[in-house]
């Protein structure tokens, strides 16, 4: 998903045993999950009780000492990089124990078109300590350069294709963030925003997404791939968009893992139509990654547009969460919104994202509240949100960078 800066409020911590698993079969969850149990935090019970009074408030509190269960409701979104580094051991880990039922790799590839787990192919710089890393710093795009006294930003830009497989697994993830004011390397990189913690960020296990193929078989879950669109010209010294694809789904037909569980997805209509025509199986699951929706004239041709792209073999279509809902003007409350309700006409299926990624409520919101900022006045209004994303307009999967706060609803409704 988009790289856009959530806040939360009050945080926990969890990590579950994280050794990589091997010798792993399709599904192993009588090895991995007889005894597992899912643990929440805080966080979700601060939200309840920070929500007005009401049905929705009265049924949640009622579930406070749940049982609560994995959930394939709940996509962990990176892992669970509110807290952890995104897209490592650590944070996929965070992800399972808070009863995420699949867990997202974005899919990037390196300069030897081997491919890793990066929520962008050029996102080396904020999300790991590679600019600390004398041996492999100097083989970036673009070197640190340091903010100038005449205000402009410090720079750098390091992508998966710079460097080997090999030489990405040797550096640390660290929480996604920079310092834009920052004159030398160690003052960039300490730029977790206020909301996060670093608590965690002391060298988080990157993986390859064989790696995360096999952890998450290990552990009996469901996947949801990203295919990351590239940052590169491609073809990328003769590695084409295509085989990039196939490759994503073949790590999942070598490892023999059901096409039911794998869900993937892109923001690039091209690829979706690639696996539809060329892996029917996990095509017949793939998620158009909807980001038209950002303008007014985009949403519009958005909504215009489902029809056609069921017609064209598309079952799933995920647009962040804010293009779902709208407020009904004559009652003040939440409904879900013309791209929903098309969706549903054209008969496609609704995935969202991202919860746990926004600002304070208190203030509006930000990106993923901006339809519905005018009756939002508190973090527990992220519920009544959600109450309306799955009550009224259906959604079947939610990513999420928190999946306790989601899991807490799953579980409250039997999702």
């Amino acid at each position: 998903m988009r790289s856009l800066f959530v806040a939360s409020g009050l945080l926990f911590s969890l990590v579950s045993g994280a050794a990589l698993p091997t010798n792993q079969g399709q599904n192993n969850n009588n090895r991995n999950n007889n005894k597992f149990s899912v643990q929440l935090g805080p966080r979700p019970y601060y939200l309840v009780e920070d929500m007005d009074e009401g049905p929705l408030k009265t049924k949640l509190e009622s579930c406070s000492e749940g049982p609560f269960k994995v959930s394939d409701f709940v996509f962990a979104h990176r892992g669970a990089p509110l807290q952890f580094p995104e897209h490592t051991v650590e944070s996929y880990s965070a992800a399972r124990r808070m009863g995420a039922g699949a867990i997202e790799c974005d899919v990037a590839f390196t300069k030897d078109k081997q491919l890793v787990c990066r929520h962008a192919q050029c996102d080396l710089h904020t999300t790991t300590d590679i600019l600390n890393r004398t041996d492999l710093a100097s083989k970036c795009t673009t070197p640190f350069t340091p903010a100038t006294d005449n205000g402009t930003a410090a720079t750098a830009k390091c992508c998966t294709s710079d460097i080997t497989q090999a030489e990405f697994k040797t550096l640390c993830g660290k929480m996604d963030g920079s310092n834009p004011n920052a004159t030398t390397v160690e003052e960039y990189l300490d730029g977790t925003p206020y909301f996060r913690t670093d608590l965690y960020s002391t060298c988080g296990t990157v993986m390859t997404h064989n790696e995360y193929v096999d952890l998450v078989n290990g552990w009996g879950l469901k996947y949801s791939p990203e295919l990351k669109e590239p940052e590169v010209e491609m073809p990328f010294e003769g590695y084409t968009q295509e085989q990039y694809a196939q490759d994503m789904i073949d790590a999942y037909k070598k490892a023999g893992v059901d096409p039911s569980r794998v869900w993937a997805q892109s923001f690039v209509p091209d690829d979706i139509f690639y696996w539809i025509e060329n892996e029917p199986e996990f095509g017949a699951q793939a998620v158009y990654l909807d980001e038209r929706v950002d303008t007014p004239e985009g949403y519009a041709n958005a909504t215009a547009s489902l029809t056609d792209l069921a017609a064209r073999g598309v079952n799933i279509m995920a647009p962040p969460f804010f293009a779902l809902t709208r407020v009904d003007n004559a009652t003040g409350t939440i409904v879900p919104s013309e791209y929903a309700l098309a969706a549903k006409a054209a008969g496609l299926e609704l995935v969202t994202w991202s919860f746990e990624r926004s600002g304070w409520l208190n203030t509006g919101g930000g990106y993923y509240y901006q339809y519905v900022e005018p009756v939002i006045n508190n973090d527990g209004d992220m519920y009544t949100v959600l109450d309306v994303l799955v009550q009224q307009v259906g959604i079947t999967h939610f990513f999420t960078d928190w999946p306790a706060t989601v899991t807490y609803y799953a579980s409250c409704f039997g999702l």
